[in-house]
């Protein structure tokens, strides 16, 4: 591939791998960060309503992502250059679970990590009224620090017009669980049989059950498995090793004089307009309908490209487009008003406590940490009085004992230790400060954890200043 090909300010690196859909090839983000670009496969779009579909599909993940599900490949844009449609990512697409599983095996503790996660972020997906569809080893990326990514959400169903089905995948989950115990813990009879046993509870119970068996058998696993140590130790062998990869595909000469900058983005939403709801329509196994189109507008390909460019030619026929720059496309989104009745709000709530509540089996054998301390403003106060100082201590979840002090304004420090329980994220501590005498003051309580700290051993607080007035 030549040097410093680019799509969309995206810049390709070479490093490539063969998705469901099309090619995954590492790029460099224009702001210098890692990113991924998905190459889709012309043979694919032949179906007229293929494009339509894809673009609400995409338009689903983006809007999941936003509301917090952070166990998806998290999408830029969607764009069509020269002829050829390209999915831009901000995290790189590689390396998948398949290319891992032909790697040093880490350890049954690693499957058991990506395989609660999967089932998170499926859980999230499904709450949604959507599905995966073409879940396997292959389209599931394991970031640098060992997190799993679902990729190429809904494109199969999307592209091919076929059936999605919940029920697909909780069977292509359980598929996912048995190879991931023949692969990582072939030498481990406990785990094995661990996994086996989820993967059955996913077929006749749902991810649920299946991810709570999992967590009911974390004993069985590898002590210290949840620090992922051994899973990123293999990220980091296939990235320094000369894994083969595919080759990239390359982009189609352009037209003389056309800036090869200049793209047409798929996701552009009118002034006003929202982004379409997910469909519920997956629940029944049936493919998501095409997108409606919207009226109105020329659609350009940026300065000097003449209207019956390639690109122009395949996209025409669906929703009219205007080019948005690169710069405008990475942007932060604008915030919308919140719709009213929608499904999606309370669909990400549940998938946010869902992955509150993994999170915290994952911390169960971990020492006891406090990350982050917070003391809520008191009320103003009036003469001899009693003020409630309230402070909050964020920890990870693990039981243990922590000592903090209160310094309050010109007063000598007081100290307590509390035990904390496991299975809770915070711990609250109140003080009861008896304030007297005449005039009007500034008082300030100041909370202090003094242990547990971090490495760091500076202890963490905050504080919170109130009038008191006589």
């Amino acid at each position: 591939m030549p040097d410093g090909e680019s799509i969309a300010g995206y810049r390709l690196t070479g490093r490539s791998r063969a998705g469901e859909t099309g090619t995954w090839t590492d790029a460099v983000t224009p702001d210098g960060g890692r990113g991924g670009v998905l190459w889709i496969d012309p043979g694919v779009l032949v179906d007229p309503g293929a494009r339509d579909r894809v673009v609400a599909e995409v338009t689903a993940d983006r809007r999941l992502t936003r509301g917090g599900v952070a166990g998806l490949v998290p999408i830029t844009d969607l764009v069509a250059a020269r002829g050829q449609v390209w999915l831009l990512t901000a995290r790189p697409g590689t390396p998948s679970l398949a290319e891992l599983m032909r790697a040093p095996a880490p350890d049954a503790g690693s499957a058991a990590t990506i395989l609660v996660e999967t089932a998170q972020t499926l859980l999230a997906v499904h709450s949604a009224g959507l599905v995966h569809g073409a879940l396997h080893a292959g389209t599931v990326v394991i970031a640098e620090d060992g997190t799993a990514l679902l990729a190429e959400r809904g494109l199969v169903p999307a592209l091919r017009g076929a059936h999605a089905s919940v029920e697909r995948d909780l069977a292509a989950w359980a598929s996912l669980a048995r190879g991931l115990a023949a692969a990582w813990a072939a030498g481990d009879q406990q785990a094995a049989r661990l996994f086996d046993r989820a993967a059955a509870t996913a077929t006749t119970h749902g991810l649920g059950a299946a991810r709570d068996a999992l967590v009911n058998g974390r004993d069985l696993l590898p002590s210290g498995f949840a620090t992922r140590e051994r899973l990123v130790q293999t990220i980091q062998w296939w990235s320094a090793s000369a894994v083969p990869t595919g080759q990239p595909p390359h982009l189609p000469p352009s037209p003389q004089g056309v800036d090869t900058g200049e793209v047409v983005t798929l996701l552009y939403v009118p002034a006003g307009a929202g982004e379409r709801p997910a469909h519920p329509a997956a629940e029944t196994g049936q493919a998501p309908p095409a997108a409606t189109t919207p009226a109105g507008g020329e659609m350009r390909f940026g300065p000097g490209v003449p209207v019956d460019t390639t690109a122009a030619q395949i996209w025409r026929a669906g929703r009219e487009q205007p080019t948005v720059a690169a710069a405008e496309r990475l942007a932060a989104p604008r915030k919308r008003r919140r719709r009213r009745g929608g499904f999606v709000g309370s669909a990400v709530l549940f998938a946010l406590i869902l992955l509150a509540a993994v999170f915290l089996w994952f911390q169960r054998g971990a020492p006891l940490s406090v990350t982050a301390v917070q003391v809520r403003q008191p009320k103003a106060a009036g003469c001899d009085t009693t003020v409630n100082v309230v402070g909050v201590l964020t920890t990870n979840g693990s039981a243990g004992q922590v000592s903090y002090e209160w310094l309050l304004s010109k007063q000598k420090p007081i100290k307590h230790t509390d035990a904390v329980p496991s299975g809770r994220s915070s711990h609250e501590v109140t003080l009861e400060w008896d304030v007297s005498g005449r005039g009007t003051r500034k008082l300030t309580a100041r909370l202090r954890v003094l242990s547990p700290v971090g490495a760091s051993g500076a202890p963490i607080e905050d504080a919170a200043t109130f009038t008191y007035k006589c």
